[in-house]
């Protein structure tokens, strides 16, 4: 194989052909299986282009979201490529509601295939064939999610996929807050999440983590006091001492104290972070939140906002506070929860009044009514309330959803 390859067991297939048989689809996932283990990140795109042309693709493009999620931006190498909006294209399709979209063209069928490195997506792979049968399907489908996988991979030893998603320049506090953060979505059989941070290049003192161990999701929404660098320090704090204590497998309760002293003794009395941290049972939808400050989350049922969940407030955590009482709900299946932080409702012109909790509920139950996916209606959500608020970013704002679908959602 061209460029020094290492071949898989099984024939080798012409170079100049187009074989698209399973056994070929066997043969071209073990090769770039093996290329990949010291494959360096400038040539991803390239050995991948390369490998598929031997399946008839041509004009491969890898597509990766841009940090404000409004863009697909092209993976340098890629052999073509521009930025594709994630609303309204196809592209943008296959990405939200990670599955194949094709489209019939002039010159062939142009497929578009979410990358997906476990629950997380990645991306998007797009390359064009003549015709497009089954067993290209699934060739394709394998194809994208060991790509996914290479790109996570590459991702932790090295700058060039960060860079090739930002659009502008990023701040000192907000390059700490994205390298702290988890996937921004995440969805498994029970449950999906999704997340957004704004301002995307500026945000300081925002921030969320989250885990699903075992039947157990575990999350955090912060709001660290303040504005730059010395927000971003507060909510590294606060974040590293939740996971520690998550970690430890200590209750709720107890994980707000350990935040709570960690805050303290780092800051200092006059310093704080409000927060919001749940547990929810995926195998029974239990859901248990401590709010240490935080506006009530809304509760999301049938696409209608049918309550707030108001509960017992306790002290934001580094003013020493009692022990929180912990809330419980059960939902039902297709529940969904939004958190989210003062900023997306207070945020006002210079003498006008503030966006309110009222706007924000009309806006979610109008948007629940478009969108699908939890990804989508975040992110829909996002672009909308900003637009509502005048473009005004003075504070940071983060939105968080969740969906529990249920207990009987598991694959057999």
């Amino acid at each position: 194989m061209a460029g020094g390859a290492v071949t898989a067991g099984g024939p080798r297939p012409d170079p100049g052909g187009s074989d698209r048989s399973r056994g070929f689809g066997e043969w071209l996932l073990g090769v770039l299986l093996d290329r990949a283990h010291g494959m360096p990140p400038q040539l991803i795109a390239p050995v991948i282009a390369q490998e598929v042309a031997r399946a008839g693709g041509r004009d491969l493009s890898i597509l990766l979201q841009d940090y404000e999620q409004l863009l697909l931006v092209p993976l340098p190498g890629a052999t073509v490529g521009e930025p594709e909006p994630i609303d309204g294209s196809p592209a943008g399709t296959a990405f939200l509601q990670a599955d194949a979209v094709e489209i019939a063209r002039a010159d062939g069928v142009r497929v578009y295939l979410p990358l997906l490195d476990g629950s997380d997506q990645v991306g998007v792979m797009a390359l064009t064939l003549d015709t497009v049968v089954d067993d290209d399907r699934l060739l394709l489908r394998r194809v994208a999610t060991l790509v996914a996988v290479i790109l996570a991979a590459k991702h932790r030893y090295t700058d060039e996929f960060v860079q090739a998603r930002r659009r502008e320049q990023m701040s000192v506090a907000a390059e700490i807050q994205w390298s702290l953060l988890p996937p921004l979505a995440m969805s498994v059989p029970r449950v999906s999440v999704a997340g957004v941070l704004e301002p995307a290049y500026n945000v300081a003192g925002d921030s969320f983590d989250y885990a699903l161990n075992d039947d157990i999701l575990h999350l955090a929404v912060i709001d660290a006091m303040g504005h730059g660098l010395a927000a971003a320090a507060m909510a590294t704090v606060a974040i590293g001492a939740y996971r520690h204590a998550r970690r430890s497998g200590i209750s709720l309760s107890g994980i707000y104290a350990f935040m709570d002293r960690a805050i303290a003794e780092q800051f200092g009395p006059e310093h704080f972070v409000t927060a919001q941290m749940m547990r929810l049972n995926i195998a029974t939808g239990r859901l248990q939140w401590v709010n240490a400050g935080h506006p009530a989350p809304l509760l999301i049922r049938d696409h209608q906002v049918v309550r707030q969940l108001h509960s017992p407030t306790t002290l934001p955590v580094g003013f020493g506070g009692d022990e929180p009482r912990l809330s419980e709900l059960t939902l039902r299946a297709g529940d969904r929860v939004l958190c989210f932080t003062d900023g997306l409702i207070e945020e006002h012109e210079p003498g006008g009044e503030q966006f309110g909790q009222e706007q924000l509920i009309a806006w979610v139950n109008r948007i629940e009514h478009t969108e699908e996916g939890v990804r989508a209606v975040v992110r829909s959500l996002s672009r909308t309330l900003m637009q509502q608020r005048g473009g005004i970013t003075s504070d940071d704002a983060t939105l968080f959803l969740i969906e529990w679908r249920g207990n009987d959602t598991d694959p057999p």
